[in-house]
Parts: C-alpha cells; structure tokens; sequence
C-alpha cells in the first residue's frame, strides 16, 4: 500500500500559472506580501508535514479508530501528537487574522493545505476540518466577552470546536430542533438535548473542545426562526467540566479514525452567540466555510484514489493490450488497456478541473473580504454563493463514484484490504451527506439562487467567466456551449418553471440535472483555462485533457436532454 504523497507540483501551477493568484491576491492590502515565492513555500512545506506527519496514520486510523468507553474518546495511535505538532506549528491558523492569533495569509493556501490533508487522512482531517468556520462565527457574532475567552484558542487551534446541528428527528430539517436553552440568573444559559453525527464531540486531542450548538429558547416560535446559537465549552475556565456527556460513537462505513458522537446535554451551561433567534444567520457563515472544504475533501480523496491505481496501473502487467508495447510472450501494464487509461485520464480532469474551480473560489473568498470596491465584492460573493453548492455536491460525489472506478483498475486487488483503495471508497461516501446532502445543495442552486432572479446572477457569472477565455479553437467551442446554456436557460427552463401553470415540485424535478449542468460548463471553463496557460496542452496535460472532452464532456448533453424531458413531461 502506497501512501499518499501530495503533488504540490500540479497544485502550484493551479494557483500560480491558471489562476495567477498572486497578482490578484497583492492588490489586496492586507495580502500585499504574499508574493509566489512566500506562497510556494507555504504550500512545499505544507506537503512535507501531510506526506511525513499525517498520511503515515491513515491505515492505523482506520482499522483501530476512534475507540470510547465510559464517555471518554481516545483517538487511534500517533493521532493526538500528529495533531499537538499541527497547532504548535502554526498550520490552523493560516488564513485567520494575525490580530487574533493567526497569520493572516491567503485563503487559498488554507485550501490548499485541507486539500491534502483530507487526501492522506480523511478521519484524522475531520478534526480541525470545522476550526476556520467556527473561528469566523466567533468572530463575527460572539460578544467581546466571548471573543477575549475563546477566539485565539480556536483560530489558533489550540482547542477544537464542533458544530451541534442535528437531532434523532431533525437532520436536514433544523426547524425541528427541540434542544433547549433555559435563561439563567448569571446571564448564561442552560442547554438540555440531544445532538447526534457530532464529529469530534468527544476525543483526546486537546485539552479543550468548544461547542456550538443550536437550541431554543423558551418563547421561540416553532421552526428555522426559533434557533438561537450557543457556545458550550467542554471545560469552563476555572477548570469545571460541563455536563456535556458522549453518549456513544457510531459504528460507521467508513472514517473509523473520527469519532462521530452522539452528545447529550444535562442542563449544560453556556453563552448565545449572536442575537436570539437568530442561530441559523450565525451558524450559516460556519457551514458555508465547510461546505468549500467538503468540495476540496471531494478533490483530496480522488486524488488519493487516483494516485493508487495510477501507480499500480504502472506496475501491474496483465494480458496484451491493443498495440501494446511488451515482447511476445510477455504481458502489457495495465495503464497500456484503453478501459483502464479511460479511468484514469477521466478521474483526473475532474482532479484539474476541480483544483481550478476550488481554488478560483477561495480567491474569490479572500477578495470578498477584503477587497476596497463594493462592485469587485459584489461579484466575488456572486462566484461564492453559485459556485459553492456545485463545487460540494458534483466534486464529492466523483469523490466517491470516481474512487469506485478506480478500485476497478486494481480488479480483485482493489477488493482487499491490502492496497488501500477500498478505504478511499468507504470513507468519501459520506461527503454527499454532510454539510447539507447534495440534492439540498443541487435545490439551493436553483430554486434558492437561480429561479427568484430570472436566473440574472448565473447568467452574468457565465458571462464574465466566459470573457475571461481567449479566442483559441477551445475557447471558442466553450463560449460557444455557454451560449447554448444561456438559450436554454432563458427560453426553455425558466419561462416552464416559472409558469403560473407550473407543477409545485416541478424545479424540485430537474435541480440535480441542472447542477450537473452547471459543474461540467465550470470544468469546460478550466480545462480551456488550462489549456490557454499550457500553450494548446503541454503533454503531461494533454491525455488529461482528451479524457475530459471524450469521456466527461458528453454528460452535458445528457443533463440538458434530461432537462428538456422534465419539461416536456411537466
């Protein structure tokens, strides 16, 4: 079994070459020194610490796991030090701001780095996966007192933080919530529930977990607009440990080395963030920074898929391949059989592509915050709030179909436990799930961002980003498919989904294909991205590139004739 070793090489040239980062990143103040060469370091040193640190536990982290017992959660062997030199060496902290601890560098390095890590060790990722958002709804919407306690120790990561969501009976429906919050007589608040899929609800890494947890207060209406957001530390400052129990931890498919908890709350003391009933609004900012890193987890573990059967496509010579290269006699590598170079070249432009689209958005991220022009801003939140629930929803679930299709160039090796891939496939399932399933995300898309505006916000994303290709044969052919879309788009989808005549759940109907739609004009956008920067596609491009045209390519056409039987059928 091969550990995964990250390919910063390919990465940097995402960043530096595609998407020409650091012009756009030193035009912000507050990243004026972040020059390629600080950057490229960042990301070398980064893959060093992945390569030697965290992916060698990846195999331990899964067959031993998280293990509990009497309420406390010991993390697998080598977990808690591998963890104690992330924080001490200053990796948490890398996009927060140096007023708070961090260092105040580019979100597209913290992108990067959670990239890698979710590709060498998903399980032990999953602990400081939830840090940066928690850290900019402390930020954001806790009050100075609050601030002053808890925002260094999680921007810094000394102490993890966790996002207490979901109930028995509530998952993706949170105005279900029953977990309550009693007013107390010293301002704070008593919480009473139970919370369940809480990763890293209990575990030994740090001396402290921070909880943010959503309850009602007494006089909240029912529903979404009922929610109050808490904070609820496992121990107080002077040393007292709440009564905030782990009940359990799941016996789960895959991702062994993440405790995934069920908490149980006993009248726990704690302090609201934010406003009452106003959880959702502060909660939010917590898990649309997940929801970007669930997409580069989709990427990471392809990646590391990818990485398995391309090396062993290499080494593993079986039967004679169609004009294949071995003497007579003798057997061919299996990366010489077409069947298998097509699995290969096609999970990898869905690797390239991806990197471009995850990467762009985190610059998008760093730009909306930062950036001195209200209308550069405005654009940027439009790239965050289209592009984010396609990135999430089509890269985890290539994540996973993609990693299955990988298995199948090991053939029955890829069945055992001894070359690793299947672990890659038990443990992406679950990006599809969490952090808002991808039918939620593909529903966000159009009827939440796409349908209440005429579909103007998309259309105008398309045009910009079209303009931004050149005039070369492959530019040309995307423009040309974005046009196409564009006509669909106004004449076709939302006069019919807009009619008075309308089913109710008809745009229910046709979001997943919609979706789908939208990820492969942002993957044809890439690859003429990268092709433009290449020159025409140097050749460690170019099969990568044919993959896509010829083997992911055509489920444009599938989704847009789906689309069109939906309406037609409506």
């Amino acid at each position: 079994m091969n550990a995964f070793q990250p390919r910063t090489d390919d990465m940097n040239f995402i960043l530096f070459e595609v998407l020409q980062a650091p012009a756009q990143l030193q035009a912000l103040p507050v990243h004026a020194e972040a020059d390629a060469a600080l950057m490229q370091q960042v990301v070398e040193e980064a893959g060093k610490f992945v390569a030697e640190v965290i992916a060698p536990l990846n195999r331990e982290g899964d067959e031993i796991g998280a293990q509990w017992k009497a309420g406390a959660v010991t993390m697998p062997p080598g977990f808690r030090d591998a963890y104690q030199a992330f924080w001490q060496a200053g990796w948490p902290s890398l996009a927060c701001a140096a007023e708070d601890g961090g260092q105040g560098l580019p979100a597209a390095l913290e992108a990067m780095l959670y990239e890698m890590l979710s590709a060498a060790n998903h399980g032990w990722t999953m602990a400081p996966g939830l840090l940066h958002g928690a850290y900019e709804c402390i930020k954001h919407h806790a009050s100075p007192e609050l601030k002053a306690r808890y925002l260094e120790k999680v921007a810094t990561g000394e102490w993890l933080a966790t996002m207490c969501l979901t109930e028995p009976h509530a998952g993706s429906d949170l105005g279900l919530v029953r977990t309550k919050a009693v007013p107390l007589a010293d301002g704070r608040y008593a919480l009473s529930g139970t919370k369940i899929f809480i990763s890293g609800g209990e575990h030994d890494l740090t001396d402290n977990i921070v909880h943010l947890v959503l309850a009602r207060l007494p006089d909240s209406p029912p529903g979404p607009k009922g929610l109050s957001l808490f904070l609820v530390p496992k121990f107080y400052e002077d040393g007292s440990r709440s009564a905030v129990v782990c009940e359990r931890i799941e016996e789960k498919m895959g991702l062994h080395g993440s405790p995934t908890c069920v908490m149980r709350f006993d009248e726990a003391p704690g302090w609201i963030v934010g406003e009452p009933g106003k959880g959702l609004n502060a909660m939010f900012v917590m898990m649309n920074a997940a929801r970007l890193h669930v997409g580069l987890q989709g990427i990471g573990l392809l990646d590391a898929a990818w990485q398995k059967a391309d090396a062993y496509s290499k080494e593993r010579r079986q039967m004679r391949a169609p004009g294949g290269s071995a003497k007579a006699g003798e057997a061919d590598l299996i990366e010489q059989h077409p069947a298998m170079r097509r699995i290969l070249d096609a999970q990898r432009a869905w690797i390239d592509a991806g990197r471009v689209v995850a990467y762009r958005t985190a610059l998008e991220l760093d730009i909306l915050k930062n950036h001195g022009d209200a209308t550069r801003r405005e654009l940027a939140s439009r790239w965050c709030s289209l592009v984010t629930p396609v990135l999430k929803s089509a890269w985890t679930d290539q994540a996973f179909h993609g990693a299955s299709a990988c298995l199948q160039v090991f053939g029955g090796h890829g069945f055992v436990r001894e070359w690793g891939i299947e672990q890659i496939v038990r443990d992406s399932r679950v990006a599809m799930i969490y952090e808002g399933t991808n039918e939620i995300q593909a529903i966000d898309l159009l009827l939440r961002k796409t349908l209440p505006d005429g579909g103007a916000a998309l259309l105008q994303l398309l045009a910009d980003i079209g303009g931004e290709l050149g005039d070369d044969a492959q530019a040309v052919r995307v423009k040309a498919q974005f046009a196409r879309f564009t006509s669909f788009l106004r004449e076709r989808l939302l006069p019919r989904a807009t009619a008075k005549d309308a089913p109710a759940d008809l745009a229910h109907w046709l979001a997943d294909d919609f979706l789908r739609a939208v990820a492969m004009l942002l993957m044809a956008w890439a690859w003429a991205r990268i092709g433009a920067t290449t020159g025409g596609y140097a050749p460690r491009w170019q099969a990568t590139q044919t993959g896509f045209w010829r083997w992911v390519w055509p489920e444009f056409d599938m989704r847009l004739a789906m689309l069109d039987a939906s309406l037609d059928a409506a």
